[in-house]
């Protein structure tokens, strides 16, 4: 196939070199200064430092070009720039099947990926949500990955997760966009909470507890917006939940062992250099689970910390002080 990659941060970039051992790829970025040395080294320096690129991959900063005769493009941008690029897309090509490759809730509107498509395609082209336990890194370098193919429409989706997979890159296709958008958004923020409990030095029940409970929550909302309650045990929900709330290359947990150090928010999104989607998705995910009448005392905990400069220690009293509830009601 010949993809498009739209997006040359850290997951744009591993997209491309994985999928460039078995497709033709164009990845593009909207910078033409980080096109000129991505291209000139090889090596996306900012975002993915030390792994090569592939001598195959093209590059380039007109999206014009980039989608021009491309099967299918992968949108690998923070989600707060995803409407603005969607617009330039239908412009250019209603018809061009897109995979969704951000997580999170718009801001302020708070819709989930496949809502601003459908807002501005109007039912126009083919799209699906591509999410999952992944490290941008351990993509790039080939590592195993297994990762949910999510859309509605089932002949696009056989069709796209047969086609797109490759030795190191499993696919498993699902019906439910909203489950397995929700999960990838959610555990964001559940991810910066495990962050503070490690910083703080609670330990590994605690982090166990956490995890588990952070769960609940993102299930309860995920459900209460349309999702399947199964897909929140599986790669988009538990899977994606467990691997960035205790991965060293989770940003979102990076977040928290900050905060938990007592950094000033602002200088601990400075020092990472990437975007921790957790960051802005926790007032999203607060404000939705309020809308629908669910208890996220977890979530509630890391926007007291974030936004309302609560300490991470009495964050944690907080939590434990609460009565106690019934695990499964």
């Amino acid at each position: 196939m010949k993809l498009a990659i739209l997006g040359a941060g850290a997951w744009g970039t591993a997209l491309a070199i994985n999928f460039s051992a078995c497709h033709q790829v164009t990845l593009w970025t909207r910078n033409t200064d980080q096109k000129v040395k991505i291209e000139r080294q090889r090596v996306n320096q900012r975002y993915l430092p030390g792994v090569m690129l592939p001598d195959n991959l093209q590059l380039t900063y007109d999206l014009g070009v980039a989608i021009k005769t491309v099967d299918l493009a992968l949108v690998a941008i923070p989600i707060a720039g995803l409407r603005q690029l969607l617009e330039q897309l239908y412009q250019l090509n209603k018809s061009l099947p897109i995979v969704l490759c951000c997580k999170g809730f718009e801001s302020p509107s708070t819709q989930l990926p496949h809502q601003v498509v459908q807002e501005i395609y109007a039912g126009e082209g083919s799209y699906a949500i591509l999410s999952g336990p992944s490290f941008a890194k351990e993509v790039a370098q080939q590592r195993p990955t297994a990762l949910t193919l999510a859309s509605k429409d089932n002949t696009f989706l056989k069709m796209i997760s047969s086609q797109i997979r490759t030795p190191y890159l499993r696919i498993y296709a699902s019906n439910d966009v909203i489950g397995v958008e929700t999960g990838g958004a959610t555990k964001n923020v559940i991810a910066i909470a495990a962050g503070i409990s490690d910083g703080l030095e609670l330990g590994s029940n605690a982090r166990a507890a956490l995890i588990t409970r952070g769960l609940a929550e993102i299930t309860r909302l995920g459900v209460a917006l349309g999702g399947h309650k199964e897909t929140f045990m599986g790669l988009a929900g538990l899977g994606d939940l467990i691997l960035t709330c205790t991965g060293n290359l989770s940003r979102n947990r990076q977040v928290g062992l900050r905060l938990a150090a007592g950094m000033q928010l602002t200088d601990i999104l400075q020092d990472i250099g990437h975007v921790a989607e957790g960051v802005h998705t926790v007032q999203a995910v607060l404000t939705k689970g309020k809308l629908h009448k669910i208890e996220m005392p977890i979530t509630q905990a890391v926007f007291s910390v974030i936004y309302e400069g609560m300490s991470a220690k009495e964050a944690v009293r907080r939590i434990l002080e609460r009565e106690p509830k019934m695990e499964i009601e």
